[in-house]
Parts: structure tokens; C-alpha cells; sequence
């Protein structure tokens, strides 16, 4: 996807939502920043200010807090995906 936005991904590499997650932006050739939680506190604090939360995965386009997993796959399955991708 050319001038794509710039989606990142907190998590860690035990959790099965965050590598769902992977998965389906992989499958949609959409690239992302991945940022592992686990062992760094200071991005584990990033994630939680940034989103609310202190669950894996938490999901960013742009600014745009998109949510976990879940809330990824239903913006997918309901097409608002593509559209929030789009440049």
C-alpha cells in the first residue's frame, strides 16, 4: 500500500492477539512499527499513557488509537480498515 500511515504495534512475543494482530497487517502487506513491552518498562509506560491500557496488544494508526486485537479484526471484517489506512 503506497503512502501508507504509520501503524504501531505494542506487545510482546507470548501473546496470541499480538501475533493475530501481526498476522492480518502482514496479509494485508501493511507495514508496522512493532514494539515489544515485555522487557522495557519505559515502553511498556509509552503504551499505557498513549492508550489507556495495560494490555497487549494496543494497536496505533498514526495517533489514532485503534485498540487491541479485537477491535482491529472488526475494523477489518467491516471494511473501515482499508480507509483508515488509506494516505
Amino acid at each position: 500500500m503506497a503512502g501508507q500511515r504509520h501503524v504501531t504495534i505494542y506487545g510482546n512475543t507470548t501473546c496470541p492477539f499480538c501475533g493475530a494482530a501481526r498476522m492480518l497487517l502482514t496479509k494485508k502487506a501493511v507495514e508496522f512499527e512493532d514494539i515489544g513491552v515485555s522487557d522495557d518498562p519505559a515502553k511498556f509506560a509509552e503504551m499505557q499513557e498513549r492508550s489507556g491500557s495495560g494490555t497487549v496488544p494496543q494497536i496505533f494508526v498514526d495517533d489514532t488509537h485503534v485498540g487491541g486485537f479485537e477491535e482491529l479484526y472488526a475494523l477489518n471484517e467491516s471494511g473501515e480498515l482499508d480507509k483508515l489506512l488509506a494516505a
